[in-house]
């Protein structure tokens, strides 16, 4: 089995390419061991790996945050942990888990709204989100409000220091360019 990295936007990040399918469905994103490890038996020997600060799985690609080590101390022991559960057959999530953040989140909009939100999402999907993939992230619509769009960024997407050029640069103009109602995006935690 071979696995490719990719560097990222983010220098906290890299995008591991096992060579096969991740998730099915959605996205899976963890920042704490103990809910990673409920889930994944692979995001819980992930996060087993000294300075692994956070784990996203999409669908072909695992993303890799880490917190103060250095990438040449830290790739190795990721790629073999990686190496070791594809090759063992294991699922890459836990029972019933369910991928996109244990289910749909919440979202929030004036069902007046309806049509432009549903705009907004197929421009996400069809020319936001594949993009953000490649970088080793993903962004979820969250809500409309008052011109707003509240995105959620994740994976290699959150904390970047270019998310904010991203948000407010790329996406924001885009759907702005389409959609007259909206005024400005906006990350939502």
């Amino acid at each position: 089995m071979f696995i490719q990295t990719e560097a990222t936007p983010n220098p906290a990040t890299v995008k591991f390419l096992p060579g096969r399918t991740v998730l099915e469905t959605g996205t899976a994103d963890f920042r704490e061991a103990e809910e990673a490890r409920t889930a994944s038996d692979l995001a819980g020997a992930l996060f087993d790996v000294p300075g692994v600060a956070g784990v996203f799985f999409g669908s072909d690609f695992i993303t890799i945050t880490k917190a103060g080590s250095e990438w040449q101390h830290m790739k190795p022991a990721i790629l073999g942990t990686i190496m070791e559960h594809f090759l063992s057959g294991r699922p890459v999530m836990n029972g019933a888990f369910e991928a996109a953040e244990h289910g749909p989140e919440e979202e929030f909009y004036d069902p007046a709204d309806a049509e432009i939100v549903a705009t907004i999402k197929e421009l996400l999907d069809q020319r936001v989100r594949p993009a953000v993939a490649q970088d080793g992230g993903d962004i979820t619509f969250r809500g409309f409000e008052g011109g707003t769009v509240f995105l959620n960024m994740k994976g290699s997407c959150a904390g970047c220091p270019s998310s904010t050029a991203t948000l407010k640069h790329g996406i924001q103009n885009l759907l702005k360019h389409f959609i007259p109602e909206v005024q400005s995006v906006e990350q939502y935690a």
